[in-house]
C-alpha cells in the first residue's frame, strides 16, 4: 500500500504540475491568469482518474471516486469557461498580483499556480490514499454519494439561478435573492462543501487509514468559507446598494428560511 501510495502521490504531483504549467504558458500568451480557474476542477479530474488506474484497492471505490470527481470537475470547468468568455482578468488576481513586490512572472507562478497546485494535490489526497485500500464498498458509500448529489445539485442550480439573473439587462446592479439564493448567499459555495464532504465520507469506506486525511475537507472548507470564496466575494459585495439588507435576512454559507 505504500508504495502504491507513494506512485499515486507522486504521480499525481507531476500530473498538476504539468497542467498548470501549460496553463501559465497560456494565461501568458491571452493576458490574463483566470484561466486558471476553469483548469481547477479538471485538475481534480485528473487525479482521479490517475489514482484509480494506478490504485490496487476496492475497484468500485476508486472508479466511484474517479467519476464523481469528474462530473463535478468538469461540469465546473465549463460553466466557469463560458462565464469567463470576453471578460478581462479576474479582479482578485489583480488585487493578489497588486500587492506583490517581486518580479510579474515570478509572483503569477508562486501566488496563483503553485498555491493552486498545492492545494489540488492537499484536498485530493482521501481520494489518492483511497485507491490504495483493499476494504470494499459499504453503506457509508451511499450516504456519501447523497451528500455528494445534493452539493452538486445547490453548486449547479445555484450557478444556474446567478446566470440566468444576470443576463436580464434590468437585473444589473440588482441582488440575486431568489431561488436557492433566497436561502443561502453562496449556495454554490455550500454545495461544493457538500460535495467534497462526500466524496470524503466515500472515501472513508477503505478503512480508518483515511481518518489521516481529514484535513483534506477541512481545507476545501475554509478556503470556500473563510479565503477565496465567501469571504472575498462579500468584501467585493459590501459596497453595493441593498447587500447590507441582504445580509441581514439571508445566512450567510448554511440554507435556512430567511429572516426577514
Amino acid at each position: 500500500m505504500i508504495e502504491d501510495f507513494g506512485t499515486i502521490t507522486a504521480t499525481s504531483a507531476a500530473l498538476v504540475a504539468a497542467v498548470l504549467l501549460v496553463t501559465f504558458f497560456i494565461g501568458e500568451r491571452i493576458g490574463r491568469h483566470n484561466i486558471v480557474d476553469v483548469v481547477w476542477g479538471i485538475a481534480f479530474a485528473g487525479v482521479s482518474v490517475a489514482s484509480a488506474a494506478l490504485g490496487d484497492g476496492d475497484p468500485a471505490r476508486r472508479w466511484l471516486l474517479a467519476t464523481l470527481t469528474c462530473v463535478w470537475g468538469l461540469r465546473l470547468a465549463a460553466y466557469l469557461g463560458i462565464r469567463s468568455r470576453g471578460h478581462g482578468e479576474d479582479p482578485r488576481y489583480q488585487a493578489l498580483l497588486a500587492k506583490s513586490k517581486r518580479s510579474r512572472v515570478v509572483a503569477v507562478l508562486t501566488r496563483i499556480y503553485l498555491l493552486q497546485g498545492v492545494l489540488i494535490w492537499i484536498i485530493s489526497l482521501p481520494i489518492q490514499l483511497s485507491a490504495t485500500l483493499a476494504p470494499s464498498l459499504s453503506w457509508w458509500a451511499a450516504a456519501g454519494a447523497m451528500l455528494w448529489l445534493l452539493g452538486l445539485v445547490f453548486e449547479a442550480v445555484g450557478d444556474a439561478q446567478l446566470r440566468a439573473f444576470k443576463k436580464r439587462p434590468e437585473n444589473r446592479g440588482a441582488i440575486m435573492k431568489h431561488g436557492l439564493w433566497r436561502y443561502t448567499r453562496h449556495p454554490n459555495y455550500f454545495g461544493d462543501a457538500c460535495l467534497w464532504w462526500g466524496l470524503y465520507v466515500i472515501a472513508l469506506t477503505g478503512g480508518p487509514e483515511i481518518l489521516l486525511t481529514i484535513g483534506s475537507p477541512i481545507v476545501m472548507s475554509i478556503l470556500l468559507i473563510r479565503v477565496s470564496g465567501k469571504s472575498l466575494l462579500e468584501q467585493h459585495m459590501a459596497s453595493r446598494p441593498g447587500y447590507a439588507d441582504y445580509v441581514r435576512c439571508t445566512s450567510g454559507f448554511i440554507p435556512r428560511r430567511p429572516a426577514c
